[in-house]
């Protein structure tokens, strides 16, 4: 069952870009900004990557931790980050594990979802973008999000 607004966001742990073990246990109590994304090293996940990194301290001014996920390993993620000068965890779901609890759709039922979820200070989904072909909107929509969340 694809996880809604109003969910608790479920628990989990993966391993990032540096083979660190990474459990949503390690935000409790922040605002989080957890985006899907197809695939390491494409134009548009690099653009959404990029996008994230160049509004990150933006980010951190709101309060907000930024965790990336694709099915990429490690050693994909870290070149990946290395490249694009990510200082942000990127996420090894390796077996798509997380994205299907998720519900984190397949596009054709070939291509990975890009999807992005605003969890708030409580662990409960207050926000879920999706939109496959418009990283830079993925952007957008968090930190819209977000400073709506810091009004409340």
């Amino acid at each position: 069952m694809p996880l809604k607004v109003a969910d608790k966001l479920p628990e989990f742990s993966l391993v990032d870009q540096f083979g660190k073990l990474r459990t949503n246990k390690e935000v409790e109590g922040k605002t989080f900004v957890l985006f899907f994304y197809p695939k390491d090293d494409t134009p548009g996940c690099t653009i959404e990557a990029c996008g994230f990194r160049d509004k990150y301290d933006l980010f951190k001014i709101l309060g907000a931790e930024v965790w990336g996920i694709s099915n990429g390993d490690s050693r994909s993620h870290l070149e990946f980050a290395n490249k694009n000068n990510l200082q942000y965890p990127l996420l090894c779901d390796s077996n798509n594990k997380l994205r299907r609890e998720f519900g984190v759709p397949k596009y054709l039922g070939l291509i990975e979802g890009r999807v992005t979820y605003i969890v708030d200070s409580k662990g409960i989904v207050r926000h879920i973008f999706e939109d496959l072909l418009n990283g830079p909107a993925h952007i957008k929509e968090a930190l819209r999000v977000l400073k709506e969340l810091q009004l409340k």
